[in-house]
């Protein structure tokens, strides 16, 4: 009797546990679906209609013209801009990547420092992230105008000669990724907060085993910092990708096609010249590559992320 009454008096908790935990699951649930709808009709939606779309011949206005993989066939054949605007967003997003990766790293290294008026300089350094894109662009154009803008007035001082910055094609993109790291504000402040979270007692055992300021950095805080760095990394190159602003704003895509990025390909074909299937084409394939990148960052980062309490992701 006594070993029956211990049987029944377990299985009651345990009932009692499982009905707790499946309302908190369907409650979970329940406000999960305004962002699972938002999901689907802002993401997979537009992704299924442009996908499809991009089999079609389409104006915009009238029925649109069923015309199979014409669009696709087209693009990578006899589209004199596709192959320029890959090379282009290529070396831009290898510019910008790189350059605001490093930046951002340093600048939050010396921010993490006691330094005096440590919060004025780290709003000063996250301002321009938060400034209006176009009239960040606008305002560099200024700088980089070729006859008075500031860069040019300091090299002619220096007895230099004066530099073409967003009107030669060897230099637009160069220019153009500087902006980008200069914007990069974002990746300071998360860059800061993985800073300040590297267990001290990491550091102090490094002191202790007789590291010295480099090898701790290297030793400890680089591998703390590892999730951190796959985030950055991983945000930098999506939005680098997808760059489009300064094209718009400064460049009209070149001189030549040396700015005609992917994005502002399909802006021109959509927008300009109205052919909206094409640049549906254009836009799915961008999507592709973008998906191909973000999935070789995730595959390379089971060998260099490193979490707590584990040796790897």
């Amino acid at each position: 009797m006594k070993a029956a009454s211990i049987r029944t008096a377990d299985k009651a908790p345990k009932k009692k546990k499982s009905k707790v935990a499946f309302r908190e699951a369907r409650t979970a649930y329940i406000f999960l679906i305004p962002a699972f709808v938002g999901l689907v009709v802002l993401t997979y939606m537009p992704l299924i209609a442009v996908g499809v779309l991009s089999f079609f011949k389409w104006k915009g206005a009238g029925t649109p013209v069923f015309t199979g993989i014409s669009n696709y066939v087209n693009l990578f054949t006899v589209d004199p801009y596709f192959v320029d605007s890959i090379k282009a967003t290529f070396y831009f997003s290898v510019l910008a990547v790189v350059g605001s990766m490093l930046y951002s790293l340093i600048v939050a290294i010396l921010l993490n420092r006691k330094i005096p008026a440590r919060g004025l300089f780290r709003a000063i350094f996250y301002l321009p992230y938060i400034l209006p894109a176009v009239a960040v662009y606008i305002g560099w154009a200024w700088l980089y105008e070729s006859n008075f803008g500031l860069f040019n007035y300091i090299l002619s001082q220096l007895g230099l000669d004066k530099v073409n910055f967003i009107a030669d094609p060897s230099l637009v993109v160069p220019s153009l990724a500087l902006i980008a790291v200069w914007l990069s504000g974002n990746l300071i402040v998360i860059f800061l907060a993985g800073l300040q979270n590297v267990p001290r007692v990491y550091h102090e055992a490094a002191e202790i085993d007789g590291a010295n300021s480099w090898q701790r950095f290297r030793h400890v805080t680089i591998p703390s910092m590892t999730p951190i760095i796959f985030y950055n990394l991983l945000m930098a190159l999506v939005t680098n990708l997808q760059i489009v602003t300064p094209a718009l704003a400064l460049t009209g895509g070149g001189p030549g096609n040396a700015s005609r990025f992917m994005t502002y390909l399909m802006y021109d074909y959509a927008f300009k010249k109205a052919n909206f299937g094409y640049a549906s084409a254009v836009s799915f394939v961008f999507f592709i590559i973008i998906a191909i990148f973000t999935g070789l960052v995730f595959a390379s980062s089971q060998k260099w992320v490193y979490y707590e309490g584990g040796d790897g992701k």
